[in-house]
């Protein structure tokens, strides 16, 4: 059997000499040159079954001939390594036909791996172009997990498919969406984002479509929806497990149909935009909850992207330390540095807040601390301020349900004792009482409003109020 050739574009001595011998090993044939003049000899004469080749050469960037050697030779598959770590950059590998993009320094094994599977692409003649990107303005960080999400941002720059973002609030799930706009065929027209959670829910098909005058209170003139205004580019729906289910209903059939009506209205638009929604939410959760279409969210589940949280990337703080202390610099706050002690401190907590945590905890601390070098004292200082709000944050905001099973484990046996075969009606007695005095509260003891706010019919809420001796009188007084 034949070897297979793989011609070597590299300057770097000990590169060259490490790569051609890791290849050698693997069973390869290798043909290593140092200039893009004498590869592209060796292309021209048909050499090679696959190309690895670094960006940056003496004689030029292998990007300026990169498309002259996929029209020569289409079969061949290139792989770029460099340590050029822009995401413009790996943008342009792929929209130049290269297979997989490689930052230096790269695993050997890995590369065996791509090379393999490019291998196995050529032989069976399948196209395919797979590039992973680095960072930009936009996305920072160089860990593998953010590799991953590199390459599912540039894949996914190249084509119209919805997508899905996961993530944890403060991950960046909106400047995923804005790199997979930026950097597809819809750049040049309108991203626009929209939160659900921001937004009342009865607005929120308004806010969407758009609506005639008068059709509804408060509608005094006509008014274009964010459908509208992002004709031909892209509409980032954030929050979306927060879309009332009317509104998911509307949204389920213009991605079905490709056409919406405004409310109030009955003409049918056109529309060509591409989805990206995002959530911070369970999704499969309120599916069974009855709160998100099943349908609605495989039509949105097409490409599901998952941002990991800060605390599973904790190597690229450094990195985007120092690109906040530019944003910083930029907002007109004095240079800054933090003292390389400072950073395992910086490591060692969590970050629940994610990235935009880390983001105002540097423009904190530049506005705060009049030292160009901020030591590690002052920085653990600030770091226990954290972990002492969270504390407190934690004890003030428990979850209904944690409260409850706190309250259960210490009190279930005097509760079973002192209401034995009642402690269900009980139990459900004491909660309505308080929600329902609650809600009536709110709503200045008006009973129409708290049975909206409640869901529940304004009869059925009138007859609670009377089973459970409710004193309507207090929630006036208290409004």
């Amino acid at each position: 059997m034949n070897k297979k050739t793989i011609l070597l574009a590299e300057d770097d001595e000990s590169v060259r000499l490490v790569t051609t011998k890791s290849l050698q090993d693997e069973g390869y044939k290798v043909e290593s040159v140092e200039t893009l003049k004498t590869l592209w000899m060796l292309i021209e004469e048909g050499k090679g079954n696959i190309l690895i080749s670094d960006v940056m050469m003496p004689d030029g960037e292998l990007f300026d001939i990169l498309p002259q050697i996929t029209e020569l030779r289409p079969e061949l598959p290139v792989i770029v390594i460099s340590a050029k770590n822009n995401l413009e950059t790996a943008i342009s590998a792929t929209q130049k036909g290269a297979y997989e993009y490689l930052p230096k320094p790269f695993d050997l094994e890995e590369l065996n791996q791509l090379i393999r599977k490019a291998l196995l692409r050529r032989d069976s003649n399948k196209e395919s172009n797979l590039i992973g990107v680095r960072n930009n303005q936009l996305i920072i960080g160089r860990s593998s997990v953010m590799q991953d999400l590199y390459k599912s941002v540039a894949r996914l720059s190249q084509n119209d498919l919805t997508v899905m973002i996961y993530g944890e609030s403060g991950t960046g799930k909106e400047l995923v969406a804005k790199a997979l706009h930026e950097y597809s065929s819809r750049s040049s027209y309108p991203f626009i984002a929209l939160n659900m959670a921001a937004i009342p829910k009865e607005l929120i098909e308004s806010e969407l479509f758009g609506h005639e005058k008068g059709s509804f209170t408060g509608a005094y003139q006509k008014s274009e929806g964010k459908f509208k205004h992002a004709e031909r580019g892209t509409l980032f729906l954030d929050e979306i497990g927060d879309m009332p289910i009317d509104a998911q209903t509307r949204l389920l059939r213009v991605l079905q149909e490709g056409e919406f009506s405004t409310v109030g209205g009955n003409e049918k638009i056109k529309t060509d935009i591409r989805i990206i929604a995002a959530t911070n939410k369970d999704l499969n959760g309120l599916i069974n909850q009855g709160s998100f279409r099943e349908d609605l969210y495989y039509r949105l589940n097409v490409v599901p992207i998952n941002i990991p949280p800060l605390r599973e990337r904790k190597e690229d703080i450094p990195e985007l330390i120092n690109h906040f202390f530019i944003e910083a610099l930029r907002s007109g706050l004095s240079e800054k540095k933090i003292h390389p002690d400072g950073y395992g401190i910086l490591k060692d907590y969590d970050w629940p807040g994610n990235v935009r945590e880390l983001e105002n905890f540097i423009l904190r601390i530049s506005a705060l601390y009049p030292e160009d070098m901020i030591d590690s004292e002052s920085i653990r200082k600030e770091i226990n301020k954290l972990n002492n709000n969270a504390l407190e944050s934690k004890k003030s905001n428990l979850y209904f349900s944690d409260i409850i099973n706190n309250y259960f484990s210490d009190n279930i046996n005097k509760l079973l004792e002192e209401n034995e075969g009642e402690v269900h009606n009980y139990i459900v007695s004491i909660i309505e009482r308080a929600l329902i005095s609650q809600t009536l509260n709110t709503n200045g003891g008006n009973q129409l409003k708290a049975a909206e706010s409640l869901g529940l019919n304004r009869n059925t809420l009138r007859k609670k109020i009377i089973d459970l001796n409710i004193d309507l009188q207090s929630n006036k007084k208290n409004k």
